[in-house]
């Protein structure tokens, strides 16, 4: 297995963080095998989505619908406001995600781009952990 970390800002704001010329860059050399997107946070997850027509926007107005960000509805709440809601996103938004890899290119629709879902503003330095398993 080869694994790489890589590390971004997000400017301290909450957001959808395209990433996939990260992880096509990291792929493009390693040949056919499965890429594992790791996000290696309590906070934050990793998915698969068309970016730049709004669903971007639309994922986080979702989320923030599903877990609102009232501190009074959570019992986690050291942190900012909507912290106890940042917590319990992994569990609707995965920290992780496998793509299959075909000749060094990562196996993605037309739309489709890998992104890291943050809902938390506290933390404007991220990473994610890239794995490839040879096949």
């Amino acid at each position: 297995m080869d694994t790489e970390v890589i590390s971004f800002s997000t400017g301290g704001a909450r957001g959808v963080f395209d990433i996939t010329q990260e992880a096509a860059q990291f792929a493009a050399a390693r040949g056919s095998g499965l890429l594992n997107v790791f996000a290696p946070h309590a906070t934050a997850g990793v998915a698969i989505i068309e970016t730049g027509a709004g669903s971007d926007a639309d994922l986080m107005d979702r989320l923030d619908a599903i877990l609102p960000r009232d501190d009074a509805l959570y019992r986690h709440r050291h942190g900012s406001s909507g912290h106890g809601a940042d917590h319990v996103l992994p569990g609707i938004v995965a920290p992780s995600i496998m793509v299959p890899v075909v000749d060094g290119r990562l196996a993605l629709g037309t739309w489709q781009s890998i992104v890291f879902v943050d809902p938390n503003a506290d933390n404007p330095q991220r990473q994610v952990r890239l794995s490839f398993i040879g096949g």
